[in-house]
């Protein structure tokens, strides 16, 4: 699934911060549309998942393409 209606590059930044740019990001959006995340921080990818536990999200796909990781997440 390659659709997504916004997109946040966090890349650079470590742990806090694309987690909650990531929360800032999915508030503005309406429920069922998609953020696609780009992070370079290896720890992010447990944060997604339990981001997405916690807060009722779906974690739609997560993917690595060289030093960055992808997220997928649909707003519950």
């Amino acid at each position: 699934m390659s659709d997504f209606n916004d997109e946040l590059d966090a890349s650079g930044l470590n742990c806090p911060l694309p987690i909650l740019r990531a929360k800032k990001a999915i508030n503005k959006l309406e429920s069922g549309q998609v953020l696609r995340i780009i992070a370079t921080d290896p720890g992010s990818v447990k944060d997604f998942e339990a981001f997405c536990k916690q807060t009722g999200n779906e974690l739609l796909e997560t993917g690595q393409e060289g030093e960055k990781f992808t997220f997928l997440i649909k707003k519950g």
